[in-house]
This record gives C-alpha cells, sequence and structure tokens, in this order.
C-alpha cells in the first residue's frame, strides 16, 4: 500500500473525523473563554497554546487532504471553504491585520463541513436561493412602496418615524419584523385614527404572507435535499460500492497515463 493509500485511509476513519470534530468544538470553547478577562488572567497561557495546537491540527488535516485528492481537492466547495477558513487563521494578527484575530472564531464554522446533518441544511438552503432571490426582490419592492407611501401620509404626524424616506424604510422594517410596532402606530393614530387599516395591511402582506414564503421555500429545498439522499440510500450498497471502487481505479489509471504523458514529453 502506497503512502499516499495510507494517509487517505486515516483521514477517511470515521475516528479521525471524530477527532475534528472535537478539536473543532474545543477550540471554539477556547476562543470564547478568551473573551472573559479573569480567565485570561489565570489561564491565557493556557488558552493561547490550546489554540495554536488546534490550528496546527487544522493545518495538517488540510495539508493531508490536500496530498490525498490533489488537484480535485478544488472540486469540492466545502474544501474550498475549510481552505478559507484555515487560511484567515494563519494571517498575520498584529498591526493593521489585528482585527483578523477576532475572525478566529469563524473556525468554528467547520463544523459544518465536518457534521453531515449541518452540510445538508445548508445545501439545501444554497439551492433555495433563487426562489427566495424572487421574494426577497418582492418584499423590496412592497417595502418601498409602502415607505413612499407613509412618508406622504405621516410626515407630518410623526416626523420621528416617517420624516423621509429612510426613516420610513427603517421604521417600516420594524414594524415588518413585529418590534414595537404597535407604538409607531398609535403614535400615528393619535392624529389620523384612520391610520391602522395601513398597518394592518402593510403587516398582513408582508409578516403574514411575503415571510411566510421564506419558509415555505427553504422547507421545499429541504424536503427535496432529504428525499435525494433517501433515493441514494434506497440504492443497493454493495452495486454503490462496486462502482465508487471502479470509479477509483478508473481515477489512478487516468493519472498513470497523465504521468507518463508528461515524462514522455519531457
Amino acid at each position: 500500500m502506497s503512502v499516499r493509500e495510507r494517509v487517505r485511509n486515516v483521514v477517511e476513519a470515521p475516528a479521525f473525523h471524530s477527532f475534528i470534530v472535537g478539536v473543532i468544538v474545543l477550540n471554539a470553547i477556547t476562543l470564547g473563554c478568551e473573551t472573559v478577562p479573569a480567565l485570561m488572567a489565570r489561564h491565557g497561557t493556557l488558552l493561547h497554546a490550546v489554540d495554536r495546537l488546534a490550528l496546527l491540527v487544522f493545518v495538517t488535516e488540510l495539508a493531508a487532504r490536500l496530498y490525498v485528492h490533489r488537484e480535485r481537492f478544488f472540486r469540492d466547495p466545502w474544501n474550498v471553504f475549510d481552505a478559507v477558513i484555515i487560511g484567515v487563521a494563519l494571517a498575520p494578527a498584529s498591526g493593521e491585520f489585528g482585527v483578523l484575530r477576532a475572525l478566529r472564531i469563524l473556525r468554528a464554522l467547520r463544523l459544518i463541513s465536518v457534521v453531515p446533518s449541518m452540510r445538508r441544511v445548508v445545501s439545501a438552503l444554497l439551492s433555495a436561493l433563487p426562489g427566495m432571490a424572487s421574494i426577497a426582490a418582492l418584499l423590496a419592492l412592497i417595502l418601498y412602496v409602502a415607505a413612499v407611501l407613509a412618508t406622504t401620509l405621516f410626515r407630518a404626524t410623526s416626523p420621528e418615524y416617517f420624516g423621509d424616506l429612510g426613516d420610513s424604510l427603517f421604521t417600516l422594517f420594524q414594524v415588518m419584523t413585529g418590534e414595537a410596532w404597535s407604538e409607531v402606530a398609535r403614535e400615528v393614530m393619535s392624529e389620523q385614527p384612520l391610520a391602522w387599516i395601513f398597518f394592518v395591511v402593510y403587516i398582513a402582506v408582508t409578516t403574514f404572507t411575503v415571510l411566510n414564503l421564506f419558509i415555505a421555500v427553504a422547507v421545499s429545498a429541504m424536503e427535496s435535499q432529504v428525499g435525494h439522499e433517501r433515493r441514494l440510500r434506497d440504492q443497493d450498497p454493495d452495486t454503490v460500492g462496486e462502482l465508487l471502487v471502479e470509479v477509483r481505479e478508473l481515477r489512478a489509471e487516468l493519472h498513470e497515463l497523465r504521468t507518463e504523458r508528461t515524462t514522455a514529453a519531457n
């Protein structure tokens, strides 16, 4: 067995996967502890040592996967995601780049790439982005129309909330989230009693209709993702295993042919 195959067996082993998950969780905890002055005063040296050790583990793991997969490493978006996260961690964190030190916590996001359930959720959300973009455009259009209307109607009554288009956009965004919307509405209604019609219609359209469309698109994407994985699991495991073996053999043969052609050309 070649060295590359041995490294592949280690990297793809379930125990190694569990070890990496544990290191990510431990590193996230230590980075959180570094924000507590009392802990830093007593155990600052230990926390920094654990942080550097975790970074060393991540770099070693990334180098091993890059050695195993080579150019195919960058064909997997999750591998690129891991490389970017680790690259940020390796950037200098002093002087002008001191702000990058705070970005070390991004290493905790690697749980998304190493935990299948999290990766499934993110993949489903990414696949739902086209549908969500259309809904977001519709929501932005409704928000803009309502802001222009509210500025025209309520500017004199409540200049604090609806003095200009910017104030109206922010106020209506706040109303859409349900944050203290009754206070805004009652202040306007104290001078314009029929203003409740505007707020009720606006909340019904945005909160109860458009925002729920986002949830519907996300749920539909999750169902499609789960259905696809279920169909893959329903296939014959032996057949799938044989296909994987054949694919690996073909890749090895192609690599040998490329090496021979390169050697002959030189």
